[in-house]
């Protein structure tokens, strides 16, 4: 059975008090998104909740400003990946959504360095090359069952898309990047709850402040 916000709410109401209080922060702020995006009836406001989620439990003050986001999804997801002794994520990644990451992987409009090229940017500078070694990465990775790396490629193409939407990149309901839209809520749809659910199983460990917690 699929996670949801009632069912993860439902833990949490038990567990929360013996959270420590950066985490407790981080899914209670998760859950209250992830429940918006559940509501919601149309994929760009789902796109953009699922993704609010998923940022309340992957982002911290510790380090934010000096490592690479791509680094960062790295880093994250391959501890989640290594903490998921009941092989949530890889079940996801091979069993469910292989298809539709293949297809976001093969698609240049969410790949960064096209638009940087297409600005005429010094950094989208053989943005095709660079495409086709990212998609044979991708493809090795998927090869190999490597789940940490291949959710890293994915989420690297998701952050293009979640910059298009927040930086008025793209028109609400347009057309042009419906069927993005469909698998990257599919996928997330799935993934943040399991990713909430990673954490709550492992709230002893430590897994730094949250960004922006309240001021008395």
């Amino acid at each position: 059975m699929a996670l949801t916000h009632e069912i993860l709410k439902a833990r949490q109401r038990k567990e929360r008090d013996s959270h420590p209080e950066a985490l407790a922060l981080r899914v209670h702020r998760a859950l209250s998104w992830l429940d918006r995006a559940e509501q919601c009836d149309d994929e760009d406001g789902r796109f953009v909740f699922l993704w609010i989620a998923f940022n309340a439990a992957y982002a911290n003050e510790l380090g934010e400003q000096r490592m690479l986001e791509d680094e960062k999804f790295s880093r994250y997801l391959t501890r989640l990946v290594d903490l998921d002794s009941e092989q949530q994520l890889y079940n996801l990644v091979w069993q469910r959504y292989s298809g539709a990451i293949r297809v976001l992987l093969d698609t240049p409009y969410i790949y960064q360095p096209f638009w940087d090229h297409r600005n005429g940017l010094a950094v989208g500078e053989n943005w095709e090359s660079r495409f086709v070694a990212a998609k044979r990465f991708a493809n090795t990775a998927l090869a190999g069952k490597d789940t940490a790396s291949v959710l890293a490629v994915v989420f690297n193409r998701l952050y293009t898309l979640r910059n298009q939407l927040i930086h008025g990149g793209a028109t609400w309901n347009s057309r042009m990047n419906r069927s993005q839209l469909r698998d990257a809520n599919a996928i997330l749809g799935e993934l943040v709850p399991v990713i909430i659910g990673i954490m709550m199983d492992h709230a002893g460990l430590v897994w730094g402040e949250a960004s922006y917690p309240p001021v008395s």
